[in-house]
């Protein structure tokens, strides 16, 4: 069985500096530059912009929140794999083989064009759709009730 490897601190009992230099040298923040973030724009300049190279200064911009739009988008897709479960919750409803879905109930307010769609989907309270999305839809065979703009 190998000796373990006696501490440091225990090595340097005796010693008036234990290894840290001065007597004082291992007392407070001083021998280190200074607590945390302490002379980065001095002493530690280099390390702080090697480590964070963004850390001073201002990057992009923040739009004003008045202008955000939280909307809630969706690719038809995903409105057409999720078809037969939104009928077994009784969210849509079913008349032959044409699927009758009622947008605004789900919460959604934009539907996008990505994704294959296979059925024929009847969508109605659609408050926004992309031109993909429509070409879809109608190219088999479903309709999209859209509000007069």
């Amino acid at each position: 069985m190998q000796k373990r490897k006696s501490k440091k601190h225990s090595k340097m009992r005796g010693i008036r500096s234990a290894g840290y230099g001065r007597t004082k040298g291992h007392r407070a923040a001083g021998q280190r530059g200074g607590k945390g973030m302490a002379g980065s724009e001095k002493h530690h300049n280099i390390k702080v912009t090697q480590e964070n190279p963004r850390y001073f200064g201002k990057w992009g911009f923040k739009r004003p929140q008045k202008l955000i739009d939280n909307l809630v988008a969706i690719n038809i897709g995903e409105i057409d794999e999720a078809a037969d479960r939104l009928v077994e919750k009784g969210v849509a409803t079913m008349k032959g083989k044409q699927y009758n879905i009622d947008v605004s109930k789900l919460g959604i307010d934009r539907i996008l064009g990505s994704g294959k769609v296979t059925r024929k989907l009847n969508l109605v309270g659609v408050r926004a759709i992309t031109s993909r999305a429509r070409e879809k839809v109608s190219g088999n065979g479903g309709t999209i009730d859209l509000p007069a703009e």
